[in-house]
């Protein structure tokens, strides 16, 4: 896209889409028809409140439950917890519930609630968990049947998002039995995220809520939702409750996330004026790992001397952790709370383990492990790799003081201008002079004194305390905040909590000597509320990738629509590119082009929208969605518009417009070429290499643009055997690893199709070698229906090669690239498990023919890796399985068969998630043997420690290098 020079004037205007409009004009009278009801999905409870039709008493829905086998009752709380009972493990009535509907995720007998909490501290491995953590972890496929995270094949699973619904399903009969003549879908629903939730994560929120029949509803960020209910609660004293305060920190740890917000208080002429300043990033840090602190705790009593426990058991003892928790952080609580660990099978009883847990050792333990006195200064301490446990990868600093503090250091202008604070104090840690404390953790008075404590130490004096109910705020909370739409109340102003920007690659900018970037949507920005950037006008292709380059700033001043500031003086933080392919090639005119201004929006579900408008036809709209980036990559070179291409970079695309153009030099276009015609094919890769350097040197963005200007000319790649094996060749060298780069989705869809189009060279050998060496460099870009495709291709071709004779072997040019059919096979992740122990199993049997090739070792080891490489942790075959694989590795000495002692590394690599790890003794035994060879430390570390896999470890595991710019994250 190109900006053009001219410049006028933005302008903001209130203009709804027709189908928010539809969703959100519903006020006065018809509004009054309705309960306003506010739904807090948490990660350990679900709350609902509501008002009634015409009234500001705010109540709690007693949510009917099973309570214990056969028993129904109702609670102020539904555990969000599932459990999936063994077939004939209960009666028919034991779950029977007054409605009768089937269990949205399709187990049967599902059972929800209170009762799925007993039962999981009770029986091992059957209970799902902290489905909202798997729904904000972007690293795992969030729409697979994945939980309970490492259940047996016995146990029936089912995804995060399902899990989400089922609730949700849940709380929507539970409310149709107390109001029939109000379905809980025709109500307005205001339903609570993590105000750290990124727009995926919202997303399927949303989806979760449809797919439990709530098709209408608004979201709300808890701790504004929390600050809600505080503020409809004090509404008629509010001036006077908050006269002193001019800076106010939520501090909200729930079960599953540490949601940190501030909010400026002005004074106003009637009421105080609240604004919100500052948001958070996303921190999985919460009630869920202090219940994971006191198991690894009481571990050591509970299990046989020396071993760790099942993953399978570890989770009951979670759930034993979690019920004692609640227990002795309750008013009232018992001095101690027995937990007891039933044995398994025909030891139930018998087997049976207990230990003690006391109200000051979980005090102690939470308040110095989670809240340590630490100083202003101090900041989250990174190791090589966080804590992952269950699959869900926590922080790798748990400590939720040194996190604060950071976040204050973050946002200290905006907090120092709230506060007042004069130039002298600017070196100080601006500390906020109220404080609002929200969730279950905080029902202990020892904890909630230590996070006052500690605000109190950095800032000299304590901050006032504004008292809560910190379980049932956020849902109260929510119908307070509808209430206050009516005016009942002060709003919490500030809108978008961030500015947005618009990254320019421009000379002017870095003549000055950096980045600069248009606000496209300043901080302050209400949901809905368009912000037209007329100022700028873009030409953009249809039909074509285009990409936008985004920062966001939570600090700093202030900024207007269109203003162009250096993106080097703030706290900028780079997001996902947008990137996609907008309309059809041939809408514009011309060459497509049309020439299109920008509209962004903040969306009533909190998600940002982009918007290019026809200048000649504004009715004209395409929509510009952020392209997700997943957990597992870092575009950084990619997604930087400043990094450039090469100075001979246009020589480079003339060098293969050359070979594969329209008219290639010096020969003609059929199979049949001259010695003149080859020539220049031959020599692309030393010339590409002599203009831009060694290939291996080749960052993402100039791989990613080399394949582009190859794809443009992919249909003469079949001039001759010579023009497709180099096009084969460069197009898969420039597209690996298939993901890492924006666009790399759409590059994949359109590489697909050539699959089913084949190799048109069929009789020569070092074709089908470029062959499936393209598709193996792709293979992390593709989806599993298209890697099922591949295997059972490549299955049917492996089996007859290795079937046939040797003459025949040797008279089939396809058996030359066996090895590249076998690397490619064990490059396939995301196929389903059953698949990749079959290829596993395959490789084992044809490794025990002495002819086979000693790399088939490296292959085993890819199939069987703990941690896959890019696919979901889900994709990783059972350790019992790998245990067995990896009996047949340590059978060989590794001296004499060097791609063995990596294959093991991988198949016993430490990922710290009992559901993978194979067992302690047979990691050291691996650990033993390569130190035993003088193996790479870096192989002896993996099986003993959590670490990421460093450069060449990377490049040995993937089958040679990565671009420049892809930085895997280990999980």
């Amino acid at each position: 896209m190109a900006i053009s020079a001219g410049r006028s004037s933005s302008r903001c205007v209130r203009r709804r889409p027709p189908e928010v409009s539809k969703r959100s004009s519903d006020v006065g009278a018809g509004r009054s028809m309705r309960y306003r009801v506010g739904i807090d999905l948490g990660t350990s409870n679900t709350v609902v409140a509501y008002a009634a039709p015409g009234s500001d008493e705010i109540q709690l829905l007693s949510i009917t439950q099973l309570v214990a086998p056969g028993a129904v009752a109702g609670r102020p709380m539904l555990p969000s917890l599932r459990y999936h009972p063994a077939k004939g493990g209960l009666a028919a009535g034991d779950t029977a519930l007054p409605w009768a509907a089937p269990d949205l995720a399709g187990v049967e007998q599902a059972v929800v609630g209170a009762l799925a909490r007993d039962l999981g501290a009770q029986v091992p491995g059957r209970v799902v968990s902290s489905a909202k953590s798997w729904l904000s972890h972007g690293a795992v496929d969030r729409l697979a049947p994945i939980l309970p995270w490492g259940a047996g094949d016995d146990v029936a699973k089912v995804s995060p998002l399902a899990a989400s619904a089922s609730y949700l399903a849940h709380v929507r009969a539970a409310w149709l039995q107390h109001f029939p003549q109000a379905p809980l879908e025709a109500q307005e629903i205001v339903l609570t995220v993590p105000a750290s939730f990124d727009e995926g994560a919202r997303a399927l929120t949303v989806e979760a809520a449809r797919l439990a029949g709530l098709h209408t509803l608004r979201l709300l960020e808890e701790p504004q939702a929390a600050c809600y209910d505080w503020l409809f609660r004090k509404r008629a004293s509010l001036a006077a409750e908050l006269q002193h305060t001019r800076l106010l920190l939520v501090c909200d740890v729930g079960g599953g996330t540490t949601d940190l917000t501030l909010i400026q208080v002005e004074s106003g002429a009637d009421m105080p004026q609240l604004t919100r300043i500052g948001v958070g990033d996303h921190l999985m840090l919460g009630g869920d790992n202090m219940d994971l602190a006191l198991a690894h705790l009481l571990e050591p009593w509970l299990s046989a001397a020396g071993q760790r426990l099942t993953a399978a058991r570890f989770s009951q003892l979670v759930q034993q952790c979690r019920n004692a928790k609640e227990q002795l952080l309750a008013d009232g609580a018992p001095a101690q709370v027995t937990v007891t660990l039933l044995g398994a099978g025909a030891r139930l009883i018998g087997g049976a383990r207990s230990a003690e847990l006391t109200r000051d050792e979980v005090e102690r333990l939470v308040a110095d492990g989670f809240f340590p006195l630490v100083g202003a200064d101090e900041q989250p301490r990174r190791r090589r790799a966080g804590i992952v446990e269950f699959g869900l990868p926590y922080p790798a600093d748990a400590a939720i003081t040194r996190h604060l503090a950071a976040f204050l250091g973050r946002h200290a202008s905006a907090s120092r201008a709230a506060l007042g604070e004069s130039a002298p104090a600017a070196e100080a840690l601006p500390v906020p002079d109220t404080v609002l404390l929200n969730g279950g953790v905080f029902r202990s008075p020892r904890l909630a004194s230590r996070i006052v404590e500690m605000l109190a130490q950095w800032r000299g004096t304590s901050p006032q305390v504004l008292a809560n109910d910190a379980e049932v705020a956020v849902a109260r909370g929510a119908v307070a905040y509808s209430l206050v739409r009516d005016g009942l109340a002060p709003a919490i102003g500030g809108g978008s909590a961030r500015s947005y920007f618009l990254v320019l690659d421009d000379r002017q900018g870095a003549d000055a000597g950096g980045a600069r970037g248009i606000c496209v949507l300043p901080r302050g920005t209400e949901e809905d509320r368009e912000i037209h950037l007329s100022e700028h006008r873009f030409a953009l292709r249809l039909g074509q990738p285009v990409r936008f380059h985004l920062v966001a700033s939570s600090a700093g001043l202030a900024h207007q629509p269109g203003d162009v500031v250096s993106l080097s003086g703030e706290d900028f933080v780079r997001l996902p590119p947008i990137a996609t392919v907008v309309g059809k090639s041939g809408e514009g005119s011309g060459r497509g082009d049309v020439t299109v201004e920008l509209i962004s929006t903040i969306t009533e579900v909190g998600s940002l929208q982009m918007h290019c408008v026809s200048t000649d036809e504004p009715d004209r709209r395409w929509l510009l969605e952020f392209q997700l980036r997943g957990a597992d990559t870092e575009a950084d070179t990619a997604a930087d518009p400043q990094a450039g291409l090469p100075p001979r970079f246009a020589e480079a695309v003339a060098c293969i417009d050359r070979v594969f153009g329209s008219a290639p030099s010096g020969g003609g276009s059929g199979g049949a070429s001259s010695a003149g015609a080859v020539t220049p094919v031959r020599q692309l890769r030393g010339e590409l290499e002599m203009l831009l350097g060694k290939r291996e040197t080749w960052d993402m963005a100039l791989a990613r643009a080399l394949f582009d200007a190859l794809w443009a000319r992919a249909k003469r790649r079949r001039r001759s055997a010579q023009h497709e094996r180099v096009w084969l060749n460069l197009a898969g060298f420039c597209l690996r690893p298939g993901y890492g780069a924006p666009l790399d989705d759409w590059r994949i869809e359109q590489l697909w199709p050539l699959f089913e189009q084949g190799l048109q060279y069929v009789n020569e050998r070092q074709n089908w070698s470029e062959w499936w060496t393209l598709w193996r460099r792709a293979a992390a870009g593709l989806a599993e229906p298209a890697q099922l495709v591949l295997l059972e291709v490549l299955a049917n071709q492996l089996e007859a090669l290795v079937s046939a004779s040797r003459r025949n072997q040797n008279q089939n040019p396809a058996f030359a690239a066996y090895d590249d059919m076998v690397r490619l096979a064990a490059s396939l992740e995301r196929v389903p498990l059953e698949h990749k122990v079959e290829v596993g199993r395959w490789l084992l049997e044809r490794l025990a023919q002495p002819a086979e090739k000693a790399q088939g070792w490296w292959a085993l080891g890819r199939v069987g890796a703990r941690a896959p490489l890019y696919a979901s942790p889900h994709t990783a075959v059972p350790a019992e399985v790998a245990a067995e694989w990896l009996g047949a590795v340590l059978a060989l000495d590794w001296k004499k068969v060097e791609p063995a002692a990596f294959a093991a590394a991988q198949l016993a690599r430490f990922t710290c998630d009992r559901a993978r790890d194979l067992s302690l003794t047979v990691r050291e035994e691996v650990g033993r043997r390569l130190v035993q060879i003088n193996a790479p430390e870096s192989w002896i570390q993996q099986v003993r420690e959590l670490v990421a896999l460093d450069e060449a470890d990377r490049r040995r595991a993937f089958g040679e290098s990565l671009p420049a710019g892809l930085t895997l994250i280990e999980r």
